[in-house]
């Protein structure tokens, strides 16, 4: 089964989105149950469909200077950067036919065989 990477500091995280082509960034916090009723299936979305996109996680409750950098207030929060520059977020209620949705074309776009 796959899983997210865990991020520690706002440093690593950083250097993640600037050093990959493509993040999706899954903040949470380990006392929400949504967040970990949804990170596994988050993370097989990524495994199955979207491989290349890389997947990491960022405890809010530990991390919380990255959560308030990237302007995250509630949880679950996805945001999805390409080529280092935001390009989705999603809040709370997040389906995941919603994300793949939202993601399939930016991913499309920056992995197409040219």
């Amino acid at each position: 089964m796959s899983d997210l990477t865990p991020v520690a500091t706002l440093e690593d995280l950083r250097e993640t989105i600037a050093r990959e082509a493509a993040v999706l960034v899954y903040f949470s916090t380990p006392d929400c149950r949504v967040c970990q009723a949804l990170r596994p299936k988050v993370a097989e979305l990524l495994a199955r469909e979207l491989p290349r996109l890389r997947g990491i996680y960022v405890d809010c409750a530990a991390s919380p200077d990255a959560a308030a950098q990237y302007g995250v207030f509630s949880v679950p929060t996805l945001i999805a950067f390409f080529e280092g520059r935001e390009w989705i977020r999603k809040g709370r209620n997040v389906g995941l036919d919603e994300l793949r949705g939202a993601l399939v074309r930016p991913y499309g776009l920056r992995f197409s065989e040219r």
